[in-house]
This record gives structure tokens, C-alpha cells and sequence, in this order.
């Protein structure tokens, strides 16, 4: 649920930590669990990546703008 809610980023950001704890986790006890483990760390990278392009579109746009 934290990937799809990109409250400025946080949300992917707690997915990807979240999920790396939870796969771990489901090794070391032998659980069920880990493609919604690994779901949740897609859509946080997804989440991420989505920041990183946002990020590089607003450094090209305000060094291209002249005044």
C-alpha cells in the first residue's frame, strides 16, 4: 500500500525499506508472503524513479528557461 501513496515520495521510499525487512524476514522463518514483498518493493522503485524523472525535468526546465 505505501508504493501506490506518493505522499511527496515518503510512501515509496517506507515501501522499498518495509519490503527489504519483510523478504528477510519471510527467508529466515520460512513464511508465505514474498510476492506481495517483493510488489511492494516495484512499486516503491516504480515510486522512486517517478521522483528521480520528476527531478531531472525540473533542473532541465529551470536551466533552460532564459529571463
Amino acid at each position: 500500500v505505501l508504493g501506490i501513496v506518493w505522499i511527496y515520495w515518503i510512501g515509496s521510499i517506507l515501501a522499498i525499506i518495509f519490503a527489504l525487512i519483510a523478504r528477510k524476514q519471510i527467508k529466515e522463518r520460512h513464511q508465505n508472503g514474498d510476492g506481495m514483498a517483493i510488489a511492494g518493493l516495484v512499486l516503491g522503485i516504480i515510486g522512486m524513479s517517478f521522483l528521480v524523472l520528476a527531478l531531472i525535468g525540473a533542473v532541465i526546465n529551470s536551466s533552460s528557461s532564459t529571463y
